[in-house]
């Protein structure tokens, strides 16, 4: 995700311009060094909000070219520098002032080191000199680096202004090479004010795309290329290698299952893929037989499988840029640690130098079998447009011909698990993406709707992306999230989801999207309160407790933000409501009413 653009920095009268301005300087304050060095970076757009302590920052962004997203809490800075990063394929940066401030970022750092975001967070910190003792100074807190190093990478705090660069660099050498993950940089606030000496900007060298030793690559294609029952996993490491880990399941004949946020590297609505499906019972009972699983950039963790580890009984081949997760449980049979597509790019060279995968497989059927399934997909599409009467399929029955009947009948019993609790969302999940383009970027939240509904139910492709805040979980991700994504990419539709108790932990947001004039749908399916929890309480015998929450009417808040409000009662609705709000100069915020099981 890291390659760097030419520094551009304005030439006008008043702002620094030229690339001799990135060479050493006599003297430079912290703030306009940690600006020049972000331009250096290729940085063209941060998120943040001035605060007494980081206004040296702010009177260099707009002379140094940096456009500014200010939102309406810094969670959201986070969540939408988060999404940037994700759908730009650049680092999301994102900046605090001291304190409170960079307390309220800290949630959404950890969300990035969950899911393998590359994020920047820059804060003031109290002065070099500042006593160990409390003296009373404004935001003072023990230490921000303490604070930042449970939910970051790492948490770097300068102690002079040419270091600053040093730091910079260090952060995006993290989000270039090896597993990217979030990075905090503190400057000190006597530094950001001060004039020192500083070197010349030190740029991250290029990496070059890892790839394991050629014995290892060999034996993992010996061990798929006489596998009769392969099956592939896709995780957001994944990124970036849709095209070769399309083609190794083409090679392979094998089906391919994917996690929350290797949603759409392959087509879901190709005959091969089972979707995101790693939480179906009947999906890990299939892979537990297989008898070759290639995972890749997959930690294959709790939050991945809403379970226990898999027990797989076969040859787990890991593919995975990060060494720790070939000793993760399951442990890898054929740990092969690299970049996704280069690594996944060299199996499939030598599985044809091996003359290609066996056809004694029963599974097998390669490119063909996928291209010649489709009457078996139309036929599980049909049955899906009727949730409350398809056809149970056990997985102890599921055919063991060529894999894209396999992949049908799989869909089938994925969803035949859930089929009378889903049956609320799949009709207007259908809605949304009968009026969205391929290409439109998804945001979503930490609800239902999102997690049950548009997970499994709401195919996207390739060229299209899905934004889920996976593993650490957190509420609020789908509203600021859009609104990074939008940044990044403007020409691109963007719609959020969310649930009405999720929605307001960063509603506010909507003023963001307002100032901005962004065509942003948000989608909110009410269920009056905290549905998950309510049901976990009913589960355990329990009485629902401090979930209910009083009704809202969120149409109107968005149009008090300055946008607009509608609600949908039906798919039909929806679809209309959305067309909209595609084209509204603004957020529209629509709220589906939901009919929740009690």
């Amino acid at each position: 995700m890291g390659e760097h653009s030419a520094p551009r920095v304005s030439g006008d009268a008043d702002r620094p311009g030229g690339p001799e301005r990135f060479g050493p300087e006599p003297a430079m304050s912290g703030g306009e060094a940690i600006v020049r060095s972000l331009v250096a970076h290729g940085v063209r757009e941060v998120f943040g909000i001035p605060g007494t302590h980081n206004l040296e920052i702010y009177r260099y962004l707009r002379r140094y070219d940096i456009g500014n997203v200010t939102p309406r809490h810094e969670q959201g800075a986070g969540y939408a520098a988060d999404a940037y990063a994700r759908v730009s394929g650049r680092p999301g940066v994102a900046i605090t002032t001291t304190g409170p401030a960079l307390l309220n970022i800290a949630a959404a750092v950890g969300q990035a080191y969950s899911d393998s975001v590359p994020l920047l967070v820059v804060s003031p910190g109290m002065p070099l000199r500042h006593p160990r003792l409390s003296n009373g100074l404004l935001h003072e807190m023990r230490s921000q680096t303490d604070a930042m190093r449970g939910v970051a990478a790492f948490s770097h705090r300068v102690s002079s202004v040419d270091e600053i660069g040093a730091a910079v660099a260090r952060a995006f050498a993290l989000f270039t090479s090896g597993r990217p993950r979030p990075a905090h940089i503190e400057i000190p606030l006597d530094l950001l004010e001060a004039a020192e000496p500083v070197s010349g900007i030190r740029l991250t060298p290029p990496a070059a795309p890892a790839v394991p030793p050629c014995a290892e690559v060999d034996r993992a294609a010996d061990a798929l290329r006489t596998a009769r029952h392969p099956a592939i996993v896709l995780g957001g490491g994944a990124q970036g290698a849709g095209e070769e880990c399309l083609a190794l399941a083409e090679e392979l004949g094998a089906p391919v299952v994917t996690t929350a946020n290797g949603k759409g590297i392959v087509a879901e609505t190709h005959p091969l893929s089972v979707g995101v499906s790693l939480h179906s019972p009947a999906v890990q009972k299939w892979l537990a037989d297989r008898d070759a699983v290639v995972a890749v950039g997959t930690e294959l963790a709790e939050s991945d499988l809403w379970s226990a580890p898999l027990e797989l009984n076969g040859t787990l081949i890991r593919i995975d840029v990060d060494p720790a997760q070939m000793y993760a449980e399951p442990a890898a049979g054929h740990p092969l640690v690299g970049d996704a597509r280069a690594t996944v790019g060299a199996v499939i060279d030598a599985l044809r130098a091996r003359g290609g995968a066996a056809a004694t497989g029963t599974d097998r059927g390669g490119a063909a079998a996928a291209t010649g399934a489709a009457a078996t997909a139309a036929a599980v599409t049909a049955a899906e447009r009727s949730p409350s009467v398809s056809p149970s399929v056990s997985p102890s029955v599921l055919p063991e011909g060529d894999a894209a009947r396999t992949v049908a009948a799989l869909r089938v019993a994925r969803d035949d698990e859930t089929r009378v609790r889903d049956a609320r969302w799949v009709p207007y999940l259908r809605a949304v993406r009968r009026v969205l383009a391929p290409d439109a970027v998804i945001t979503s939240d930490s609800a239902q709707c999102c997690y049950y509904g548009a997970l499994p139910h709401l195919p996207v492709g390739p060229e299209g992306r899905y934004l889920h805040p996976t593993g650490f979980g957190t509420l609020g991700y789908a509203l600021p999230a859009a609104i990074g994504a939008k940044t990044a990419c403007p020409g691109r539709q963007v719609v959020a989801l969310s649930g009405d108790g999720g929605l307001q932990f960063s509603v506010q947001e909507l003023a963001t999207a307002a100032q901005l004039r962004l065509p942003l749908p948000v989608v909110v399916f009410d269920n009056g309160g905290y549905g998950e929890i309510r049901d976990e309480m009913t589960a355990r015998g329990d009485t629902p407790t401090a979930v209910d929450l009083p009704s809202v009417d969120l149409p109107a808040l968005a149009r008090a933000y300055g946008g607009y409000g509608e609600r949908a009662h039906s798919p039909e609705e929806l679809a209309d409501a959305l067309t909209r709000a595609l084209t509204a100069p603004g957020p529209t915020l629509i709220t589906v009413p939901e009919e929740t099981p009690r």
